[in-house]
């Protein structure tokens, strides 16, 4: 089949894509065309010009024998905001507050294009700190987990609260429930790690951290490295946080049970460091 321009374009968009943080050699492209590496290099740079004026990532050019092209997803920010604004809306909402202080967030987590976005948003702060595996805890934290993975193209680890004969031999600690006070138990299989992987801990809310905290002396059993902590919404900390440092997209600073009000404002995704992409 001979392809034309045209049609190799849209078929090279939609490969790259489909896979984030990998790898693609030119004669790959070569071969699947069967065009000359110059015209795929001049395609190639037609769609990092693309990418790039139209915030959807940058193709990074990797030289030498064992090179080739890499597609790194990322947002600008602007579209940064617009997605933590679109998230602040829908907390807002009076229906939303549980007991607690807690919100309730289970349709917003399993609305797909919502989270896809969600995760491409977290995905961009960590693009660069060569993550090698998502760990969450069950259960409303592995669709955001699941979400982030798709843009950096890493593995999910899933935390338990008990054993199941389906995960084989497990390692298990005790932990401090930040906002409980009390002793929790977490548990994961031993085949889910190797050892030295760097690994993004995720959560879809936190008070004080004491779950963070909990897999952060998970990692230490495994010997794996913290590569950073992401949470989609973080509470008012009247108390001692016992993570040190982590991203949030919304902090809820309050909520009126009696009078039904729930007080947001932006998480500290801009505020915890620069970041020369959220320029784009």
């Amino acid at each position: 089949m001979k392809w034309k321009r045209s049609e190799r374009l849209v078929d090279m968009t939609r490969h790259l894509l489909e896979n984030p943080h990998t790898l693609i050699s030119l004669t790959f492209f070569s071969n699947r065309y069967s065009a000359a590496k110059s015209s795929i290099s001049e395609d190639l740079g037609i769609l990092k010009e693309t990418f790039e004026e139209s915030s959807t990532g940058r193709l990074v050019t990797i030289s030498g024998a064992a090179g080739g092209i890499k597609y790194i997803p990322l947002v600008g920010r602007e579209e940064i905001k617009e997605v933590i604004h679109s998230l602040m809306n829908e907390l807002r909402k009076s229906d939303r507050l549980l007991p607690g202080g807690y919100l309730y967030m289970t349709d917003l987590l399993g609305n797909p294009r919502f989270l896809d976005r969600i995760g491409k948003v977290i995905a961009t702060a960590f693009f660069d700190k060569e993550i090698d595996v998502i760990m969450t805890v069950a259960t409303k934290g592995i669709p955001i987990a699941h979400a982030i993975a798709r843009h950096l193209n890493v593995p999910v680890i899933v935390v338990r609260r008990d054993s199941k004969v389906t995960e084989g031999p497990t390692v298990s600690i005790n932990y401090v429930s930040g906002s409980a006070r009390r002793i929790q138990t977490m548990v994961l299989s031993k085949r889910s790690m190797q050892s030295g992987q760097k690994v993004l801990l995720t959560d879809d809310f936190m008070k004080v951290g004491g779950t963070m905290q909990g897999m952060k002396s998970l990692l230490e059993e495994f010997n794996c490295e913290l590569g950073g902590v992401a949470v989609l919404v973080e509470a008012e900390h009247l108390e001692e946080v016992l993570v040190d440092d982590y991203l949030s997209l919304v902090k809820l600073r309050a909520v009126d049970e009696k009078h039904r009000k729930i007080e947001l404002e932006e998480g500290n995704y801009f505020t915890r460091g620069g970041n020369e992409l959220w320029n784009m």
